[in-house]
């Protein structure tokens, strides 16, 4: 994934030693690499994005279940949240393959859009198929789900108080030894600095957070970031600045994190209240932030304010 993890666990009794937990996280973060990455050209992923239109391909169950999801939240988005915008990312300069931030022309936009859309993708006894030239990228949940993985996975070998953590999604179960809860720092949107927003309890619960805050550039004192509409072709462009998402799934935290941050503060607030998300809001305010959380949020956690 071009990332890194890291896992915190408690050493109890029955608990496998350290050498065969990391051989067993790391195994099955080789395998969703092996399926899903667009780093490596070898994967099941790059391989599928080469297909000409009309092509179909077996693929693992791990990524077809990720697209079955993709098709779930683009369905429930109205189109903002979208698996095929890797033609976009790479057009902009945010892709595993890009040279370099770039800021392209109205006629370029237009020349990849007839590509963007996961109406033009489909299942069918185990094969993914296209009926346009499409290009996956998974990034936007497949962390989330190698967390789910690999937590399950150390629950089966016993591990029962862990603080699991790949490429920013992580997952916290049990309590630490001596009783107290795993604490989860938020950070602050900020690109100028590291600075912590608030702190969240966790057990049994995943934590995605999206922002546009570590990824972008600037053209003309102008921000352009690496959260795309698909819609448009282009960055989003309204002030929300970071969504957080609290879940049970981590897979499905990570999902909900990036569409909300698509749909912006109004929108994603309004379906986070309809559904039930425990999402939190930070939106840019001049110079500062203004924080606003979801009644499921506050419903667990309390008031931002007060935590």
């Amino acid at each position: 994934m071009g990332s890194h993890y890291s896992l915190k666990y408690v050493q109890t009794e029955g608990v496998p030693p350290q050498e065969r937990l990391q051989g067993e996280v790391e195994g099955l973060l080789s395998e969703v690499d092996q399926q899903m990455s667009t780093w490596r050209a070898d994967s099941d992923l790059s391989r599928f994005n080469r297909l000409p239109a009309g092509a179909c391909m077996p693929m693992p169950e791990p990524v077809l279940e990720l697209v079955r999801l993709g098709v779930e939240l683009s369905t429930a988005s109205t189109g903002a949240f979208d698996l095929t915008v890797q033609p976009l990312m790479d057009l902009w300069g945010f892709g595993a393959q890009s040279r370099g931030h770039r800021l392209p022309a109205d006629e370029e936009i237009a020349a990849v859009m007839p590509v963007i859309g996961q109406r033009h993708l489909r299942i069918a006894d185990g094969r993914l198929c296209k009926d346009a030239a499409v290009r996956l990228d998974l990034d936007a949940i497949a962390a989330g789900a190698a967390v789910d993985r690999i937590a399950a996975r150390l629950v089966e070998l016993g591990v029962h108080s862990f603080l699991l953590e790949i490429t920013g999604e992580l997952k916290a179960v049990g309590r630490k030894p001596d009783g107290s809860p795993w604490i989860i720092a938020i950070e602050a949107p900020r690109d100028d600095r590291r600075e912590e927003q608030l702190r969240l309890q966790l057990d049994g619960l995943g934590l995605s957070t999206s922002g546009d805050y570590r990824n972008y550039f600037e053209v003309g004192g102008k921000r352009y970031s690496h959260t795309f509409d698909p819609r448009t072709g282009r960055p989003v462009e309204h002030d929300l600045a970071s969504v957080s998402v609290v879940d049970a799934s981590v897979l499905r935290a990570d999902g909900l994190s990036t569409m909300l941050m698509v749909l912006g503060a109004e929108s994603g607030m309004a379906y986070a209240e309809r559904e039930g998300v425990a999402a939190l809001f930070i939106q840019r305010s001049g110079k500062s932030f203004v924080t606003r959380a979801s009644p499921a949020f506050v419903a667990r956690f309390g008031e931002p304010g007060s935590m």
